[in-house]
């Protein structure tokens, strides 16, 4: 069997999700690392903007699926990506995501990525985002997912700030769509 078959045959039948059991944003909390290489620079030793966005999708995909319990989602929408300063060859970056808001079938995931010079020590934050994934059942169609229950103060105005920022996308997107030009 091809490791392809493997993988579809793997995700056949699906356990059910308990769509009334909710989870908190430190249930599916992730943090990737990686050492960044000769191959992840340009001829000066920046790491490439796209070896970090690789690096964002990734690691807050880890978070929508743990949360969801699906083994597909997909990305909809990076709404933001900020890079604030650079990484280097021989930088540990670090992509910390949390999940913010969850909609219906939809997942918001706020993401924190340092860099770290393991011979002095120092850490800077270098890129911000949030990317928007959407859970999918095995006929790749948008699924219902279990709500984000805040456990404390900290995560409830976490998920009230996504909501209202959410709430400000819908309307720039409707007043978008009003005045297209």
């Amino acid at each position: 069997m091809n490791p392809f078959e493997r993988i579809a045959n793997r995700y056949k039948n699906l356990p059910e999700v308990d769509l009334t059991q909710g989870h908190s944003i430190a249930y599916s909390r992730s943090t990737t690392r990686r050492n960044m290489e000769l191959i992840d620079a340009n001829s000066q030793g920046n790491v490439h903007g796209g070896v970090i966005m690789r690096m964002v999708d990734e690691a807050a995909a880890v978070v929508a699926i743990k949360h969801c319990h699906r083994p597909y989602v997909v990305t909809a929408r990076v709404e933001r990506f900020d890079f604030l300063a650079p990484a280097f060859i021989g930088d540990v970056v670090t992509v910390h995501c949390e999940l913010h808001y969850a909609g219906r079938t939809s997942m918001d995931v706020g993401v924190e990525v340092t860099a770290e010079d393991l011979i002095t020590r120092e850490v800077r934050k270098i890129a911000s985002s949030n990317v928007i994934y959407v859970a999918l059942d095995e006929n790749r169609k948008p699924t219902p997912i279990p709500p984000l229950e805040p456990a404390d103060d900290e995560e409830r105005a976490i998920i009230e700030r996504a909501s209202i920022r959410r709430q400000h996308t819908q309307k720039l997107e409707q007043l978008l769509k009003e005045n297209p030009s």
